[in-house]
């Protein structure tokens, strides 16, 4: 979702009231000892509520990880993704990892760590003669950040897609990408969740998905009825900005630091590389 999930900035109704609780407290320091994070628990690989409720997936695994690295104890609980941003900003929880990726907009109102995966998107189709399954070994398709200087290469997409619907979770990074690049030639549906738009898809009610590639990766081995599959380009570059990383408050740059410092240790020694393969059976390290 999620990258990823894995989105552009939601929860922007909140900002303004935002920008005045942080510059309230700015001045407040924390010794920080316990740390909330909050995760979607339902943007699967990157997080997912297990039964009984506790939260797994590559997120929360690296979180346990970072956190013991700067001796903090960490609470991780799950949010609907609509209360994220206010919610951070309100106190109620201290960290954001969803799948976030680090954009100049988002920029604005939150901080980041350094980014802890970089991963490219892609379509998914249930009818190939719509676009070509993808080929793993094909190199991804790199856009810059200037939509104009996009054009050439996505014209053929464009074509491929031209008065079909394509479906994509609402509040991503994509929304921006797709109705730039697409919404003048095709019809764009947006869910509330991946797995509705999936279930839309598989039934024929849209043309196509677009969404992270871990994302599809990591449902590839579902038994569906009418079999989803990754199609066209993998598309990455610097489109997409540095990576996801943990949102934190702005006025929060110590917090910031111990993030940073945990995150920087575990891309070095191959944590963040063993994590991504075991839940993504790709290697994401930036």
């Amino acid at each position: 979702m999620q990258a990823k999930y894995s989105r552009l900035v939601r929860g922007l109704v909140g900002a303004a009231f935002g920008v005045a609780l942080l510059a309230s407290s700015a001045a407040e320091a924390k010794d920080w000892k316990t740390v909330t994070i909050a995760f979607e628990g339902g943007y699967a690989p990157w997080n997912l509520t297990l039964p009984g409720g506790k939260l797994g997936g590559f997120e929360p695994e690296l979180a346990a990880n970072l956190c013991a690295r700067a001796q903090l104890k960490c609470n991780l609980v799950a949010q609907d993704w609509d209360g994220m941003i206010p919610g951070l900003q309100a106190g109620k929880f201290d960290v954001l990892m969803d799948a976030i990726s680090i954009t100049p907009e988002r920029e604005k109102i939150l901080a980041f760590s350094k980014p802890y995966a970089a991963t490219p998107a892609t379509f998914a189709v249930t009818d190939t003669k719509i676009l070509p399954k993808a080929t793993a070994a094909a190199l991804p398709l790199k856009l810059d950040t200037d939509a104009r200087s996009n054009v050439p290469a996505l014209q053929a997409l464009r074509t491929a897609l031209k008065g079909k619907t394509i479906g994509l979770q609402s509040g991503t990074v994509y929304t921006r990408f797709i109705n730039e690049n697409f919404k003048d030639v095709a019809s764009i549906r947006v869910y509330k969740t991946s797995p509705e738009r999936d279930l839309d898809l598989a039934n024929g009610r849209i043309d196509a998905s677009f969404d992270d590639v871990t994302y599809y990766a990591a449902n590839a081995d579902k038994k569906e009825a009418v079999p989803t599959v990754p199609a066209g380009p993998k598309i990455g570059g610097p489109i997409w900005g540095a990576g996801e990383g943990l949102a934190l408050r702005k006025q929060d740059a110590d917090l910031k630091a111990k993030f940073d410092a945990a995150v920087t240790a575990a891309i070095a020694d191959g944590t963040v590389k063993k994590l991504s393969e075991k839940w993504f059976k790709t290697d994401v390290t930036p």
